[in-house]
């Protein structure tokens, strides 16, 4: 099947590598008109394509993000991707540490949403907020603060879904496991025995393999379509079978 976005428009923030990457290429790739947000105008640059249009955007800017909004037309898919993996339990986490979590992974995607919603209840659409099964599902070691951010981003998802059900807004949270991104690879890559370190996180995979951003992606284009019209304030789960 092809097309499945046709006439669609999008908005995909952390766009510039990882699961925001894959998401914006398969966007694209289904017909759909693509908004693509980075800091990292580099990388962003990289997939600057037919049917992808990058922009800067820093999500924790608060004026940024107001800019933004004024200068594009209103999409019909909102995904928030934008997102960072703090190491450590209670004790490593410093206020620091809450707080940029908090910043980048919730805050940004209530102010994303806060601006962008107005608009998208004139003609209806979906938001697909990226969480995660560590904390949001289940307890993973050493996620203190990231799972309390991530386990956030679904009440925030459900709210938004109840309160816009009626108006033609679906939100829905997707929950990933371990996916093989640069993200993943930079942290694997901080541990004194990088291969080692690859081979645990393996490890803990029923499916005895990572994920990878296009599965992901997949799910989110499901989201995004007409597809999945009867569906809001729902927790996805695609995890390989982590959270069993």
């Amino acid at each position: 099947m092809s097309g499945r976005l046709r006439g669609k428009s999008a908005v995909v923030t952390a766009a510039a590598q990882g699961i925001g990457r894959a998401v914006a290429l398969a966007f694209a790739r289904e017909g759909a008109s693509v908004i693509a947000t980075d800091v990292n105008q580099d990388r962003l640059a990289e997939i600057a394509t037919t049917g992808i249009v990058t922009r800067r955007l820093d999500v924790t800017d608060d004026a940024a993000i107001q800019a933004f909004v004024r200068e594009i037309t209103t999409p019909s898919i909102l995904v928030n991707c934008a997102g960072f993996v703090h190491h450590g339990t209670v004790l490593e986490c410093t206020r620091k540490d809450w707080d940029f979590s908090f910043t980048l992974n919730v805050r940004s995607m209530y102010m994303l949403i806060q601006a962008l919603l107005p608009r998208m209840l004139e003609s209806g659409g979906s938001i697909i907020n990226i969480a995660s099964v560590a904390g949001s599902i289940k307890g993973i070691p050493n996620r203190f603060v990231y799972g309390a951010s991530k386990a956030a981003v679904i009440g925030l998802t459900k709210s938004v879904a109840i309160d816009f059900v009626k108006r033609g807004i679906r939100c829905n949270a997707v929950c990933p496991g371990t996916i093989d991104t640069p993200s993943l690879g930079e942290r694997i890559n901080a541990f004194a025995d990088p291969v080692q370190a690859r081979k645990d996180f393996i490890a803990r995979q029923p499916m005895g393999r990572l994920g990878n951003a296009e599965e992901v992606a997949d799910l989110c284009v499901y989201l995004g379509s007409d597809e999945s019209v009867f569906m809001t304030g729902q927790t996805v789960i695609i995890d390989g079978g982590v959270s069993l």
